[in-house]
């Protein structure tokens, strides 16, 4: 067993040398000292060259010296490393107390002065008035009452242009004849002429629309309210009567069965007679027929709700009396 580089060989049971031939202590016991030394010069010293024996306590009490000196040297390397560090901070801390230091003395320097105040404080301030604002006017409002539908009434101004669209595009009447009367029975068939007469009709205007051999005659009446408009659609019995003319030939005479409608809004009662223009009657579950009374029926509600609104609209916008 070896102890190191070139020291003895223990053991070696005489292979032509002598296990005690070399001095044992010429190198370090565990090979070479680390510190450039022999560790063991001065103890041999102490023996002379014939001693055998080496003073034990001397050699730990020098190993335990140079441990001391390492470990000395450790502590005092790291004390002066952390002494560096806390140098290293300190010297940043102060650099940045010093540029803050400056920065805000900068910018105290730039702040804007106060704003001067005005002297006088005796000048007029903001009023607001204490009149609640009128809610705008009800549309319906102008078409119920005969007192304030004042606005210019006539076939042209309810059934304007010579075509009529409706839905999307896809639905287009042409518009043939219409009229204006001020006698209301002799427009009407049936029982619907006494009724209107009974409540106090004004006048009835008319317009005929036809698409697809199908006509349908439109009549618009007035009243002096919505009360008595009400009341006429309820007992209303009959219809009124067609209107051919202006390329729209006779219909709904002779026989065949025609569709009659009543409706009314505000102060106006409107009715609708649809049928086809060949002898042929409208029956319950005629689709195109009834598609077209309702166009033209819907057309006239919204010429009596638009009458309404522009009415309103000119009286929200006119300067106060």
């Amino acid at each position: 067993m070896s102890f190191g580089q070139g020291g003895p060989q223990w053991g070696s049971g005489g292979q032509n040398q002598d296990p005690y031939n070399q001095d044992p202590y010429n190198q370090g016991r565990y090979g070479q000292d680390p510190y450039g030394q022999d560790p063991y010069g001065s103890v041999r010293g102490q023996y002379g060259a014939d001693s055998g024996t080496p003073d034990w306590a001397a050699l730990a009490d020098a190993s335990a010296a140079r441990a001391r000196r390492k470990r000395w040297l450790m502590v005092g390397g790291g004390a002066l490393a952390t002494a560096l560090i806390a140098g290293i901070v300190a010297t940043a801390i102060v650099s940045s107390n010093n540029d803050g230091g400056n920065s805000a003395s900068d910018k105290s320097s730039t702040l804007p002065t106060a704003p001067t105040l005005p002297q006088d404080t005796t000048q007029p301030q903001p009023s607001f008035s204490s009149v609640v604002p009128l809610p705008p006017p009800n549309p319906k409002d102008f078409v119920s009452d005969r007192k304030k539908d004042t606005a210019p009434l006539s076939a042209e101004t309810l059934f304007p242009g010579k075509k009529l669209t409706m839905g999307d595009g896809d639905r287009v009447y042409t518009k043939g004849a219409t009229s204006r009367t001020g006698n209301c029975a002799s427009v009407t068939s049936g029982a619907l002429g006494p009724v209107l007469e009974t409540h106090g009709c004004e006048q009835v205007f008319r317009a005929t629309y036809l698409k697809d051999g199908i006509a349908v005659t439109v009549g618009v009446a007035t009243f002096p309210n919505e009360a008595k408009a009400k009341t006429v659609v309820q007992q209303a019995k009959g219809g009124i009567a067609p209107l051919p003319g202006a390329g729209v030939p006779t219909f709904c005479k002779g026989g065949p069965v025609c569709r009659n409608t009543y409706n009314s809004y505000g102060r106006y009662a409107y009715f609708t007679i649809t049928g086809y223009t060949k002898a042929k009657s409208v029956t319950t579950g005629d689709a195109k027929a009834y598609r077209s009374g309702d166009d033209i029926g819907e057309f006239a509600f919204r010429q009596i709700v638009r009458r309404g609104e522009a009415q309103a609209s000119a009286a929200a916008t006119a300067p106060a009396q």
